[in-house]
């Protein structure tokens, strides 16, 4: 079929006067009958390269794809394109039997060029056997990075896929993804067994979309309710990675007027249709959902993309990343990242064989190298994807907006390239790093590294900061003086390039990496910072030592720092607004301190023509079930081990969700529970201790106690503390 009218054609069918990148190359290759591999970013018009050739060539398309909801919106799209009606189908597991009778007839008659499916309905022996009778044109392998199990999203189904095709009859195949390393391309390929396939490559930079990861604190609920109010009416999808998450979340943004809805499996089907539609019909403006579930919706103009909970991987962050600005306009893409969401990932991934968790955790380690590095954030992305960015700064990325100064690490670097030279091997980036810095670890010993003249080079470099290994070893590989090994995947090897700079090495530098605070909720950070009137923060400073005074408490008890910053951002004047808006403060500590602060407050709003910012406001939602529970389980004076075990939380976060709740202003008796854990001295002598004490944090607490007792206990105490004092 060499001598069709392509541009012609597509006039015909989408209306459009000219491809976009390869797309004219892929489809006359997949016209010849060749097999072809098509890697292209998100937006780059994927679709187009399988949906052309089926209404040209003679037969059906056999679309799998994992996303019914990606199905359903495409189907509607070829259908809405020509002149009758069943063009393209989808045969799924959630349709009725008469709905899979009419497929069946219009795929029969030659009326369906396209019919989309699941690999699991792929696989079942009634529809083996139908599609055995249909002319089949080629299959279209869509989310082809479902095959590997180091992809994002790895389905066994998709194994499955090159058997059921060889029993259903011969004929081209297209695998088609838009996010794929070297390693998982080859696995596709190998999978499908289309090794030979032509292969097109397009580029993974998206210029319009903006990148930035933000530190999650406890106010991550009030940042993002203020970041889609500060321009309303864009449309945008927000990942969290629970159920109970999505619908939280959804919730508080609806109860502040954002017009959202939560979209997860666990909603009945109708429902999340409903929801679909609302939002492609802009009934609604943001989606909040599941990362497992995903959308697969066609939007083209999706303005941002907030990630709730860093991604188990990057190529999962680059794809729903890349659902922003499909039409070419603005993207700004937002991942909150705290170091412990990564360790509750690897947790997850206890239960599994010892070969996925392997794969898993260095997944979860090149996710957290992007999101701590400070080096460009497209680069590091395009890097990963095997592509390389020319600039230095792309100007639309958070650490390219606020760079960091550079350090010269000329040393350092000799001190990696050199190791993984003498190792005479590939081994991970934990691996070199503990052989620099002379960690004889059972893994370098049991290769014998430890007795290398280069063990420990790093330990003469300690005057500079240990941190500087990892961002070494990322602008190395940026500068391609090492690069990762395919088959072994994320091991390292010196290139060419690495030999010629250790022959004659060059001043090198680089940036630390960015800082996220792991503090607990000591200071219950809510996401502090200074305050815009600094004026007001100094005079409830001295209000609070004041009331302190008066109710015999140390100032913290009364409100942290970072409430009064808060509290001289928001202005809030009355009772209400105090608990509603600022973090840290409940109903009961509101009502037992708050009236004094307020009137200071209003006052000074008024002397000074002050303009309170009351768009601002964040409304909250009744929601916290697990906080009620814990309530009542005290109340019930319930062994507190216990407790954190029926909520499936080990004692350290269950400690952290308690300590929330006193420090908002409700009062929890524990006593019952120190009484048998604690000798009554040594819970009286920290005690004591936080009484005089002008500060709560456990890390001083611990020092100036001489490392007598354990964090729980300090912790404990502490709480029964402003139980009794602050509440």
């Amino acid at each position: 079929m060499k001598d069709v009218d392509l541009i012609g054609k597509l006039k015909q069918y989408f209306g459009f006067d000219k491809f976009k990148g390869d797309q004219e190359n892929i489809i006359r290759n997949l016209l010849e009958g060749k097999d072809t591999f098509v890697l292209m970013p998100t937006g780059g018009g994927k679709s187009l390269c399988y949906q052309l050739p089926s209404l040209i060539m003679e037969g059906t398309a056999i679309v799998i794809s994992p996303l019914i909801a990606l199905m359903k919106n495409q189907v509607d799209v070829i259908n809405g394109i020509s002149e009758k009606d069943g063009v393209a189908h989808c045969l799924n597991s959630s349709m009725n039997k008469a709905s899979i009778d009419k497929v069946k007839a219009d795929v029969m008659s030659g009326v369906t060029k396209l019919l989309y499916m699941a690999p699991e309905s792929l696989t079942k022996e009634e529809n083996v056997s139908f599609l055995r009778n249909v002319k089949i044109s080629f299959y279209a392998v869509d989310e082809a990075h479902c095959i590997s199990e180091w992809g994002h999203d790895f389905r066994p189904e998709y194994r499955k896929i090159r058997p059921i095709v060889d029993g259903i009859g011969k004929a081209p195949v297209i695998a088609l993804t838009a996010t794929a390393t070297d390693k998982v391309r080859t696995d596709i390929k190998k999978n499908l067994g289309i090794i030979d396939a032509t292969e097109f490559r397009s580029s993974f930079n998206r210029p319009n979309l903006y990148y930035e990861v933000r530190p999650k604190t406890n106010a991550v609920d009030k940042q993002i309710v203020r970041f889609i109010k500060s321009d309303p009416g864009k449309s945008g999808i927000i990942y969290c990675l629970s159920r109970k998450k999505v619908e939280e979340l959804a919730a508080i943004l609806m109860a502040n007027d954002i017009k959202a809805a939560p979209y997860h499996a666990g909603l009945d089907t109708p429902v999340r249709n409903k929801t679909q539609d609302d939002f492609l019909m802009e009934e609604i403006d943001v989606i909040v959902a599941t990362i497992a579930f995903g959308m697969g919706i066609d939007k083209p103009d999706v303005r941002f993309v907030i990630h709730y909970d860093i991604p188990k991987s990057l190529e999962g962050y680059y794809q729903e990343t890349g659902r922003a600005g499909r039409d070419g306009g603005e993207g700004k893409c937002i991942a909150f990242y705290s170091h412990k969401d990564l360790q509750k990932l690897e947790k997850f991934m206890a239960d599994k064989q010892v070969a996925e968790q392997d794969i898993g955790r260095h997944l979860l380690q090149e996710t957290e190298a992007y999101a701590e590095s400070s080096l460009c954030r497209r680069k590091l992305l395009l890097n990963y994807f095997g592509e390389t960015y020319g600039k230095d700064n792309c100007g639309n990325c958070d650490n390219c907006l606020h760079p960091k100064v550079k350090i010269e690490a000329t040393n350092q670097l000799q001190c990696v390239l050199s190791s993984i030279k003498a190792m005479k091997g590939n081994y991970h980036t934990q691996y070199v790093i503990d052989f620099v810095r002379g960690r004889a670890t059972d893994d370098i010993v049991s290769h014998k590294h430890n007795l290398l003249e280069e063990f420990g080079c790093g330990d003469e470099l300690k005057d500079k900061k240990d941190k500087l290994w990892g961002p070494v070893i990322r602008y190395a590989l940026i500068e391609g003086f090492l690069k990762k090994e395919i088959e072994d995947y994320g091991t390292l090897m010196l290139t060419a390039a690495g030999k010629k700079w250790l022959k004659n090495p060059e001043p090198f530098f680089v940036t630390e990496d960015n800082e996220f605070s792991e503090d607990d909720y000591d200071d219950a950070s809510e996401g502090g910072g200074t305050a815009l009137d600094p004026e007001l923060l100094a005079v409830l400073k001295s209000l609070r030592k004041d009331v302190a005074r008066k109710h015999n408490v140390p100032p913290y008890v009364v409100f942290q720092d970072s409430s009064l910053e808060h509290m001289a951002t928001m202005y809030p004047v009355t009772i209400e607004e105090l608990y509603t808006i600022i973090p840290g403060v409940g109903r009961g500590k509101a009502m037992r301190y708050g009236a004094e602060f307020c009137k200071v407050i209003k006052q000074h709003c008024e002397e000074n023509e002050i303009m309170r910012p009351e768009d601002l406001r964040i409304r909250t939602v009744v929601k916290n079930s697990r906080k009620i529970k814990i309530i009542q389980s005290i109340d019930g004076k319930m062994d507190l081990d216990d407790i954190a075990e029926a909520m499936n939380l080990d004692f350290d976060e269950f400690l952290t969700e308690v300590e929330r709740i006193v420090y908002s202003g409700t009062k929890l008796d524990i006593s019952y529970f120190l009484d048998e854990v604690m000798d009554e001295d040594a819970v009286e002598e920290i005690y004591e201790y936080f009484r005089e004490s002008d500060t709560d944090k456990i890390s001083v607490a611990m020092e100036e106690l001489g490392g007598e007792y354990e964090e729980d206990e300090i912790r404990l105490v502490r709480i029964k503390f402003l139980s009794e004092l602050a509440n």
